[in-house]
């Protein structure tokens, strides 16, 4: 079921430009990460609403390709690192260190974070210390958490009485691989939180199962700038047929389906070849697979590009492919940005009936979706269209417009305002 489109009432509209600028912390996991795109998009975008966005990180991210939008906003300056050292007594001596050089800043809630009696563990190891501190003395409208994780994190900070509405995106991994893991893994949270936003409306119902209220949950799906994700000016050549794929290596992205329909397809077609853009943990896997097939030398791997650089990559693709699986640890996708650019780059995508996707691609519309690892499904989606040109003019044509109709950012970002107004105010 697609989303509907945002904001499209102009008085609505008014009111949220008009507002006054609000207090709003993103709490994540590790920044600048070139996979959370889609949070850059959120941050970049109420910016320029004219609103006061900090950024919250557990880690500085490892990533060495650099997202345009963090220089672009200067975002690293806006940005505190939490650092809490593994080592157990590296821990605690920085934090006797901390105790007595930031204590003057906040004595209440350093106090408060140490209370073993109250908070357990969760004091005992010194984690509620090393979260607080970066806040100390410091106020918000919103703190928005992206990933349940880190939900609860800003729920901690909240109980420690550091000021903002807790509202918490649900993105994958949260909802499908954590709950195996703790059967109750967010009834802190859902005591805390003032709302959820799950990404798509599978995720509602994951959530609903987890014991959140019902009436304190908002489908809201990730956006992409459709301004920046233009199709070419001109028929892309039919010379030879690129299928492209842009996902790390990991499990649930479904590579080793991929390849074998690749191959099955290139065996009847020697005009294909298969594009591999990300990297990751299977990286020696994949390849080592790619070289069983004998289809090395038709694919080449592109390494993680910046977006600038899969956008012109997007622009020498025929067809998308990410055939999208639940990992063995019960990790699952949830709304894979990807698709949503591909589709407004005018390529028809063929994936999986996987978590969110059938919310995000309409089959036999702007795109093909099979069952997880169905290897033969797949390699008929693409011969099909490998085959017929027209059908994938078709399915572009219309995979753009769905795309702009509901997964805008700019529309999405004021929803979004909307979404934090309505929460400060008790609706």
């Amino acid at each position: 079921m697609p989303i509907k489109p945002a904001i499209r009432n102009r008085e609505h509209e008014d009111i949220i430009t008009n507002s006054a600028p609000l207090r709003i912390l993103f709490l994540m996991g590790y920044f600048p990460s070139v996979s959370t795109t889609f949070i850059f998009n959120q941050i970049t975008g109420l910016l320029d609403l004219g609103h006061n966005v900090s950024i919250a990180a557990l880690k500085r991210s490892a990533d060495h390709v650099i997202h345009p939008q963090v220089r672009a906003y200067d975002l690293q300056s806006r940005t505190r690192y939490i650092n809490i050292p593994r080592n157990r007594i590296l821990r605690i001596l920085k934090a006797i260190f901390l105790f007595f050089t930031r204590f003057h800043a906040g004595p209440a809630r350093i106090l408060k974070s140490l209370n073993v009696v109250r908070f357990g563990k969760n004091a005992l190891n010194l984690n509620l210390f090393y979260y607080i501190l970066p806040f100390l003395g410091r106020k918000y409208d919103v703190i928005h958490c992206h990933f349940g994780p880190n939900g609860t994190i800003g729920a901690y900070l909240s109980k420690l009485g550091l000021p903002g509405k807790i509202i918490t995106t649900f993105y994958g991994y949260d909802l499908t691989r954590i709950p195996r893991e703790s059967p109750k893994p967010y009834a802190f949270l859902f005591k805390r939180g003032s709302f959820f936003l799950p990404i798509c409306d599978a995720f509602r119902r994951a959530l609903l199962e987890l014991g959140c209220p019902s009436h304190r949950i908002t489908v809201h799906p990730i956006g992409i700038d459709t301004r920046s994700f233009v199709p070419p000016g001109v028929q892309r050549s039919e010379s030879g047929i690129n299928i492209l794929t842009a996902a790390n290596f990991m499990e649930k992205k479904g590579y080793a389906y991929a390849l074998e329909a690749v191959a099955r397809v290139m065996t009847s077609h020697d005009n294909v070849h298969y594009l591999i853009c990300g990297d990751g943990p299977l990286r020696k896997e994949i390849a080592n697979q790619a070289k069983q097939l004998n289809i090395t030398g038709r694919i080449t791997f592109t390494g993680m590009l910046a977006s600038d650089e899969l956008i012109l990559l997007y622009a020498r693709s025929h067809i998308f492919l990410l055939p999208s699986v639940t990992a063995a640890d019960g990790d699952q996708e949830g709304t894979p940005t990807v698709l949503l650019e591909a589709q407004a780059m005018e390529l028809p995508v063929v994936s999986s009936r996987h978590s969110g996707i059938p919310e995000i691609v309409q089959d036999g519309k702007t795109g093909m979706l099979n069952d997880e690892r169905d290897v033969d499904g797949i390699a008929a989606c693409l011969e099909t269209l490998v085959s017929k040109p027209g059908l994938r003019l078709e399915m572009g044509r219309e995979g753009r417009k769905f795309v702009t109709r509901n997964f805008d950012i700019r529309d999405l970002n004021k929803r979004l305002l909307s979404i934090y107004q309505q929460t400060l105010q008790g609706g």
